[in-house]
Parts: structure tokens; C-alpha cells; sequence
């Protein structure tokens, strides 16, 4: 199985194979922030399944901007306890020869209004999503930006330190990255908006400050949309150009995903199909949707490229690995059943689970392809917190719920939201 080989980076950092656990938001952490015993059985229970590369939840670099209550974050110098807390995570995470990188980020306008009313973003320019759970934001001042370039590079350190294998600097989803890269939500008339060079400043100025403060020997990600998938948003033209600036940095590793909060591609909520794949096409097609992105972008100049999205079966796998991609992400599958990949590279399988087939968010107009945009989103968010639950499961030592309700587990990760708001 070409999945089954080793793969070194340009750099010289080395995986077992070529299959990796893409980012999943954890919410595990207290209103400290700290990593906990929950993130160590968790990220101890992915090690043990053979994985290559191992990527965190969003790890946050202010606590006043976070993707959801319960995310890690890391601010200024450590105190002992802190550093403790980071080596048994990491410790956890690397066991089994696994090598994890922790996913650095920052929520930007997509931080939710009980976090905080007025989050900071490129400009003043709202989510266009219904039921006004995202306030209006307030434009970074220069200072500001500079600020949080320093950020990044702290976590980095942070993140070196504890005995992590390197970084992911997430630059998708509609977070704060992103958001600069877009045109709709980046208005700016500065150096950090406008033209593309200056839309992605502030990423490549984060790369530059990561990379000097942790060194050549660490591993320095991306995480990229191949677009927006919005009209007038960041393009797939916008993703070759910013591919070919992270090629000229140096980045270790790229990967494509898509999508944000307004259009998200990348949750392929509740079953639904992502933009720009229709329901008529192939199995294969539909299964991976991000390969055919992926291989246009490597006509260009382009770092590694680890692409995520849809992955259930070998056979799609081994074509993309063959087709020239560094590596394969799953995720959900990993909530189901965290030795899928082990099961897969020893032979007992030659499919991922597919764990979106026990959701029952119901039919017609309720169920996930409704036409109201309020109970689609509902039902996306619904479909997410069945995710967050397994994954609570597992970090308190017991076995997935796969009959749980979504909507049950939309009310209970609520409840969970409001106990460990900082």
C-alpha cells in the first residue's frame, strides 16, 4: 500500500505513513485553557491508531476570540503548571511514534457573541448568518496585527517546547486568516488588504515570525482553502498565488481544505453535498472532493500537500497518494472509531467507518437539505455536536455513542459551552 509508506519532508521530518488526523475542535479544556487528562486519553487513544501525522484542535492564541468555549489556548509566558500540562498532552499525542502538530488559530469575527460581543477582523463586516449568534466586528489596527503575528510565534514555542513535532497555522475556515485572504471580509485600504500580496501579510508574516523563533528541524504548516465558495470570496485563482508564496517560505506542509461558517464546505453538514460537487457525480468524486483542487494547485508551485475532505475508502487513498499528494487527512471516522486507520493499514478493512450514516436529523423540510437556511444551519451544528460528543466519550475513557440524537447533542454541548466560557 503506497498509504503504508514512509514520507520525509523537503525539511527532513519523517511519518510512518501518509495518513493524517486532520484538526478536530476538542472543547475539552476548562476555563483555564489548559490542555487536561481528557486531551491526554484522547490524543493517547489516536496514537495507539497508527496514525502518521496527528493534528490538534484549534489551539487559540486569545482567549477573548475563540472558535468555541472549551479550545485550548495559549497566551504569553508559561507558568510550570501550564508547561506540565503541554508535556503530557504532548507525550500523549507522540506516543506509538505518532507525530503530532498542534493546529495554531485564531477566530477572528467567526468568535461567537457569548465569547465575546465585539471580536476583532480585518474590518467591520459581519457573518451573513441568520439568528445573531456573531456580533459585529471591530477592524485590527496595525499594532494589533503585529501583536498577534507575536502570538503565533509564541505558541510555536510553546508548542516546542512541550514536545510537539511542529505547527499548523490555520489560514481556512473563515478564521481570522482566512478572513484577511477574503475579499468580502477583508475591506481594508492598508498594507493588509487589497491586493493579494496584502491580503496574505499577515499569513506570511506569521510563517516568517514562526519560523524564526522555532527554527529549520520543526515542522511549520498551512491549513488553506482552495476557496471560499462564496461569489466575490477568496478564489482558487487567490489559493495557487498564496501556494506558491508558502512554496517560497518554506512551509512543510499545505493543507487544502475549503469553505467557512457563511458556506461550509469543509463539515459537509449532516450528509449534504459541498459546493461544487454535484450529487450526480461519481462515488469516487464525491468521496474526496478536494483531490481534483489539489492536483491543478500542483501545477504550480506548491509545498507538500496533505488534503482532507470526504476520505472513506482505500482505493480513493492510494489514487491520491499516487496522484502526487503527500498525504491523506480523515477525521470524523476517528470519532466513530479511533483505530479505523490501524484496521485500514493492516488489511481488515478497506473502508473508513462512515459515521455520518447514524445521523437522523430527519426529513423534508427538517432534515439537512432543508430550504430554510436557519434550520439547515440548525442542522449543521446539530450534526457538529454529535461529533464534539463522541469525542467527550473518548476523553473520558468510554466508547463511542453512535445512537446518541444530534439534536440532544446540540443541547448538551450548550450546557457544556457555558461551563467552561472563560
Amino acid at each position: 500500500m503506497i498509504i503504508a509508506d514512509i514520507f520525509t519532508l523537503p525539511s527532513g521530518q519523517q511519518f510512518r505513513n501518509r495518513i493524517a488526523k486532520a484538526a478536530m475542535t476538542e472543547g475539552l479544556a476548562e476555563r483555564d485553557g489548559l490542555p487536561n487528562e481528557g486531551h491526554v486519553r484522547l490524543y493517547r487513544r489516536w496514537a495507539a491508531g497508527r496514525l502518521g501525522l496527528s493534528i490538534t484542535g484549534n489551539v487559540q492564541i486569545d482567549r477573548h476570540h475563540l472558535e468555541r468555549p472549551g479550545n485550548v489556548i495559549v497566551e504569553g509566558p508559561q507558568s510550570a503548571d501550564a508547561k506540565a500540562a503541554w508535556a503530557r498532552w504532548a507525550a500523549a499525542a507522540t506516543e506509538n511514534g505518532t507525530r503530532a502538530w498542534v493546529q495554531v488559530s485564531h477566530a477572528g469575527r467567526q468568535t461567537q457573541k457569548t465569547v465575546n460581543p465585539a471580536p476583532k477582523a480585518p474590518s467591520a463586516i459581519p457573518l451573513g448568518l441568520p439568528g445573531g449568534m456573531f456580533g459585529v466586528p471591530v477592524p485590527l489596527t496595525e499594532a494589533e496585527i503585529l501583536d498577534l503575528v507575536g502570538r503565533f510565534a509564541n505558541a510555536a514555542v510553546v508548542a516546542r517546547e512541550a514536545g510537539f513535532d511542529g505547527v499548523q497555522i490555520h489560514a481556512a475556515h473563515g478564521y481570522l486568516l482566512s478572513q484577511f485572504l477574503s475579499p468580502l471580509a477583508n475591506r481594508r485600504n492598508d498594507a493588509w488588504g487589497g491586493s493579494l500580496e496584502n491580503r496574505a501579510r499577515f499569513l506570511t508574516e506569521a510563517i516568517k515570525a514562526v519560523r524564526a523563533a522555532v527554527g529549520d528541524d520543526f515542522g511549520v504548516g498551512v491549513k488553506l482553502n482552495s476557496a471560499d465558495f462564496q461569489k466575490g470570496g477568496f478564489a482558487f485563482e487567490d489559493c495557487i498565488g498564496v501556494a506558491a508564496m508558502l512554496a517560497d517560505l518554506g512551509v512543510d506542509l499545505l493543507e487544502l481544505s475549503g469553505g467557512s461558517y457563511e458556506q461550509p464546505a469543509m463539515m459537509d453538514m449532516a450528509g449534504m453535498d459541498p459546493p461544487e460537487v454535484p450529487k450526480q457525480a461519481s462515488t469516487a468524486a464525491r468521496e474526496a472532493y478536494f483531490v481534483d483542487l489539489a492536483k491543478a494547485l500542483m501545477a504550480g508551485r506548491t509545498p507538500p500537500l496533505l488534503v482532507t475532505g470526504g476520505f472513506r475508502t482505500l482505493r480513493a487513498m492510494e489514487s491520491a497518494v499516487a496522484d502526487g499528494i503527500a498525504m491523506v487527512g480523515v477525521a470524523r471516522p476517528l470519532c466513530a472509531t479511533p483505530d479505523a486507520v490501524a484496521e485500514l493499514l493492516d488489511r481488515h478493512s478497506d473502508e473508513l467507518p462512515r459515521p455520518e450514516q447514524s445521523l437522523r436529523i430527519g426529513p423534508g423540510w427538517l432534515g439537512p437539505n432543508s430550504p430554510f437556511k436557519l434550520v439547515k444551519a440548525m442542522n449543521g451544528f446539530s450534526a457538529q455536536a454529535w461529533y464534539y460528543a463522541q469525542l467527550r466519550h473518548i476523553a473520558a475513557g468510554r466508547p463511542p455513542q453512535l445512537g446518541l440524537n444530534p439534536f440532544s447533542a446540540f443541547l448538551s454541548e450548550e450546557r457544556e459551552a457555558k461551563s467552561r466560557r472563560p
